[in-house]
């Protein structure tokens, strides 16, 4: 039981141990690329970046829940490493003030740092034909925002919004690509680079549908996967064969030449594709995915396009569990600053949970578990392996047997 004890208890609250993956001199050295703390004598980069990590792992819904969180009592402060807990006007100010490409940095850097970890213990579904490709999957996902408040974020005449163009990695199951805009900038040009190392695999939706980007990835020989748009006029060239009996969600797989006015202008009619028609069961429609790998099998190519499923779960693991929705500032410094925090806490949790954690369980469930026991000094290990849900029961007490002596005097 004593073993166990040592084990259970940590000097430092878990939340201290969790902001300890992310080593001090980076932060320091992204801080000073930056300028991050000049001017600042109290509240510098570090204690941001505390006070919003707080605030995204315990949803703080204001800027005073974190000050109050953090403030509990001097040994918590202390052992978060801060000389003082923030002051909400302190907190305020420096979301406004301090550059968010200070975080932009931190994250790539950290990415970069906890790469070949990542790599290594991925959980991603291997497609056997082609399991020696990198494939990177592009998407966005839009915020919307009150446009009097957040002026500088504008989406339509009177509604504001923010776009996070987001290219994720399926070898690493993170994104290593992100860009933050107003929400009016399309798909298309909201990430700069889309061209990618020869064999890339490029999936995306219609959103990203452009001929003359499609021939640009055919010269660089990436493979592109996506969404052929309803209105495209094609030319069918000659029909695959299908096996019977297997795949029944394939309906058909052709060879097509793009014949419109806009393609024959950029040069893509000159080039054969492939255009895989599927049935989705789960919306009763059919999907054309177009590609310009001509070899693999249409399953391949099917399941590839699957995979956007995974940055769609991304998004949905982020607004839900983590603060990106309500914004604690409303300059685009204050908002791109929280956004990166969000993913930096995203990479990290991340990060344990597929390290520390034995038994493999859903972001949000293990999120939740890590929000309720931020404050406590219990070692990482006990909390992921040990806490689990459900009710538990007292053991009780052993009881001592009692001896009752007589007493020899009594009659």
């Amino acid at each position: 039981m004593g073993l166990f004890r040592r084990c259970k208890n940590n000097s430092k609250p878990l939340i201290r141990q969790i902001i300890d993956f992310v080593p001090l001199w980076m932060i320091e050295s992204c801080s000073k690329q930056f300028n991050g703390n000049k001017g600042c004598s109290k509240y510098k980069t570090y204690d941001q970046f505390v006070a919003m990590t707080f605030g995204q792992l315990n949803k703080c819904l204001t800027l005073c829940d974190i000050s109050t969180g953090i403030g509990v009592n001097e040994t918590f402060i202390k052992d978060l490493r801060l000389l003082q807990s923030p002051a909400r006007s302190t907190m305020s100010d420096g979301n406004r003030k301090r550059n968010w490409m200070i975080y932009e940095k931190l994250y790539f850097r950290l990415l970069k740092h906890y790469e070949g970890v990542l790599a290594s213990k991925h959980q991603r579904k291997i497609i056997e034909e082609i399991q020696d490709h990198r494939i990177k999957i592009i998407d966005s996902t839009t915020i919307s925002l009150c446009l009097s408040m957040f002026d500088w974020a504008k989406f339509r005449t009177a509604k504001g919004g923010l776009k996070i163009h987001t290219c994720w990695d399926d070898t690493l199951m993170i994104p290593d690509m992100i860009n933050i805009t107003e929400a009016k900038i399309h798909d298309r040009h909201g990430l700069a680079q889309l061209i990618f190392p020869k064999n890339t695999i490029v999936i995306e939706d219609r959103a990203y549908f452009d001929f003359l980007l499609m021939k640009t990835r055919i010269q660089a020989e990436n493979i592109f996967v996506t969404r052929i748009k309803g209105n495209t006029t094609f030319e069918s060239i000659r029909e695959l064969e299908l096996k019977d009996n297997e795949d029944q969600d394939i309906l058909k797989d052709e060879i097509i030449k793009l014949s419109s006015v806009k393609a024959k202008e950029c040069g893509i009619d000159q080039h054969e594709l492939r255009l895989v028609h599927i049935y989705k069961e789960d919306e009763n429609k059919v999907i054309e995915i177009i590609t310009n790998q001509l070899e693999w099998s249409a399953r391949t190519v099917a399941d590839l396009y699957k995979k956007r499923w995974d940055i769609e779960l991304f998004f949905k693991a982020i607004k839900q569990n983590l603060q990106i929705k309500t914004f604690l500032g409303t300059s685009e410094n204050a908002v791109k600053s929280q956004i990166y925090i969000a993913l930096i806490s995203y990479l990290v949790i991340e990060l344990i949970r597929r390290t520390t954690k034995k038994k493999m369980q859903s972001f949000s469930n293990f999120v939740e578990k890590i929000r309720i026991c931020l404050p406590f000094y219990l070692s990482l290990n006990y909390v992921c392996d040990t806490i689990s849900e459900g009710a538990k029961k007292i053991k009780p007490e052993k009881q001592l047997d009692i001896v009752v002596k007589h007493d020899l005097f009594s009659p």
